[in-house]
């Protein structure tokens, strides 16, 4: 790993009752490097700006943590380089299955985590909106 990662934990253990699966950890502690900061993304089109047709919160945070992942391979990073995630969504029902697809983007990588529902964002079809931190080593 690139970072060192604090109390890693997995979600599976932290919430017993739900069906999650994220490697996540208290702290990460980074040095040097560059630091990449990613506006919230959506469930949108990253060149032309288009929401995906899908009001499924399972396939909108696909299409979020795809956008993230494609940030920072262009910023010249990987999915390793990943330290912190906010997640914001809409409908706390649509939580478990949010994560579900989060985690299957950040298994063995252990971001810090946090999590908030909102009475909405920008645009009333949007169930879900992350945003993240990701620093490079030289």
């Amino acid at each position: 790993m690139a970072h060192k990662r604090i109390r890693k934990f997995n979600t599976k253990d932290t919430y017993p009752e739900q069906k999650l699966n994220n490697d996540l950890c208290q702290a990460v502690v980074t040095e040097g490097g560059r630091t990449v900061w990613l506006r919230g993304q959506c469930p949108q089109n990253l060149d032309d700006g288009i929401n995906i047709q899908s009001n499924d919160p399972a396939e909108q945070t696909h299409k979020v943590m795809q956008n993230i992942k494609q940030l920072i391979e262009e910023a010249g990073g990987s999915m390793s380089h990943l330290v912190k995630i906010v997640v914001y969504i809409t409908d706390i029902k649509n939580r478990e299955a949010i994560y579900r697809v989060i985690g299957q983007y950040v298994k063995d990588v252990y971001p810090v985590s946090t999590g908030l529902v909102v009475e909405r964002l920008a645009r009333p079809e949007w169930l879900v909106e992350i945003d993240a931190t990701a620093v490079i080593p030289k």
